[in-house]
């Protein structure tokens, strides 16, 4: 696989990098739409492709915060390699293959930050206990993250009936902020404690943006939400790590390749910018 973005040496290497990619081709419980463990690959490819300069911060992030970029990564050496990244004080930017590649990464992150929380972008709540008899179905992604820390859940619109019971049960449906209800970026930030791990399934952005997911649900969110959310909770919280799931490639459709690698640079941005003046509306 390629690194993450076409950048000089003295920019990728491990020791002076600030950024660690860790690309994680792991799929095993997807059940409809298949192809996500393509997805780190793609999206590394994409990346060459990428202006470095972002107008909007007035800088080359990979300037403030170099790069490198791991080998392909199995499930079963994860936390093993996000142990390290933490004991380096460097920031995992984790790229899936499936969504149940986050919890054992946020366990990881979990031990480091006793005030952890997490950030869910995705179009479901993946609430479930068990999926196909599996609790670590990706289906089951936030369940598990739950026993680590609490969550905030942005732009669901489509879940079970089994999980709704279990988020009105438990209180988590008042940290469920519904894709077609959102207004401005405040409540999100505020339900966040100040360590924040956020994770995006890239399905949270509409199909009409990012078509190549395994399960696209319409009334996503678009482009300038999803950067309004993520810049605002980087200018107000300590972003420790992230991870990009769930885009499954297609031959014919680059483009939601490179929307997903733009979203991952510009998420290094934001935290690498620290503190935007004033958080803006939606």
């Amino acid at each position: 696989m390629p690194d993450f973005l076409d950048i000089l040496p003295q920019y990728k290497d491990y020791k002076a990098a600030k950024f660690i990619v860790v690309p994680v081709p792991h799929e095993a419980t997807t059940t409809y739409g298949q192809g996500t463990k393509r997805g780190p690959e793609a999206i590394l490819h994409a990346s060459q492709h990428l202006e470095e300069f972002d107008q909007e911060l007035n800088f080359e992030t990979y300037k403030k915060m170099p790069v490198h970029t791991t080998a392909p990564c199995s499930l079963n050496q994860l936390s093993a390699v996000i142990d390290k990244i933490l004991n380096a004080n460097k920031i995992a930017a984790v790229l899936g293959g499936e969504h149940s590649i986050t919890p054992p990464v946020v366990r990881a992150y979990g031990k480091k930050y006793s005030q952890l929380s997490v950030l869910q972008l995705d179009a479901h709540a993946d609430l479930r206990d068990t999926f196909k008899g599996s609790l670590n179905n990706h289906a089951c992604v936030m369940r598990r993250v739950l026993e680590v820390c609490p969550a905030v859940q942005v732009g669901v619109r489509s879940l079970s009936a089994e999980e709704w019971d279990y988020a009105q049960k438990s209180g988590q449906d008042r940290r469920i902020h519904w894709a077609d209800r959102l207004s401005v970026t405040t409540q999100i930030v505020e339900a966040l404690s100040s360590d924040v791990y956020i994770t995006i399934d890239v399905d949270v952005l509409d199909p009409a943006v990012v078509p190549a997911v395994g399960t696209p649900e319409p009334g996503g969110l678009f482009w300038p939400q999803v950067l309004t959310i993520l810049r605002n909770v980087c200018a107000a919280k300590n972003v420790v790590g992230f991870d990009v799931v769930e885009l499954s490639p297609r031959r014919d459709d680059i483009a939601s390749d490179f929307t997903v690698a733009k979203m991952v640079y510009k998420l290094m941005g934001y935290i690498a910018a620290g503190q935007i003046s004033q958080p803006q509306g939606l």
